[in-house]
């Protein structure tokens, strides 16, 4: 009966407030990430002489998913000027870490993953419309080499 009265119920948290830190500092406000992802490949393993009928399942390579920014296109155009220099060869000079940190109500951290050695891969303009009045949003996919959950 102690253990009843002593669990609390834990709420999770909400995904919309949120701040993304690109090399520690926020220069862009984001609408949208996504990517936040792991996967371990598997490699099926058996010796020669194991009597048993099945395979092992060993881990392998760790595999992480880009990252997926999306925000309402601006004059800063400072993410612009990062993927410009992947397409001019300097990668070595622009890799970064990136910080992604949920909020509570209040603004307090409440969760926080780090990438590592990210950059930009991919960059998408906004899609036009005459007839729409939504904001303008620039995609930004970033590649990384790997993901801590810190908090």
């Amino acid at each position: 009966m102690a253990a009843a009265t002593d669990a609390r119920k834990k709420d999770p948290f909400r995904g919309f407030r949120f701040l993304v830190q690109i090399g520690g500092i926020t220069s862009a406000g984001f609408r949208e990430v996504s990517g936040l992802d792991i996967a371990t490949d598997t490699v099926d393993y058996r010796e020669g002489d194991d009597p048993r009928l099945t395979i092992s399942k060993l881990p392998g390579l760790r595999k992480y998913a880009n990252l997926i920014l999306k925000r309402g296109i601006t004059d800063d155009k400072q993410l612009w000027e990062w993927r410009n220099k992947i397409l001019k060869g300097e990668i070595q000079d622009t890799r970064k870490s990136i910080q992604i940190i949920l909020q509570d109500i209040d603004g307090n951290a409440t969760a926080e993953w780090h990438c590592l050695e990210a950059w930009p891969s991919s960059w998408s303009g906004p899609h036009f419309n005459a007839t729409a009045s939504e904001v303008a949003i620039e995609t930004l996919e970033i590649s990384h080499e790997g993901l801590e959950r810190v908090k």
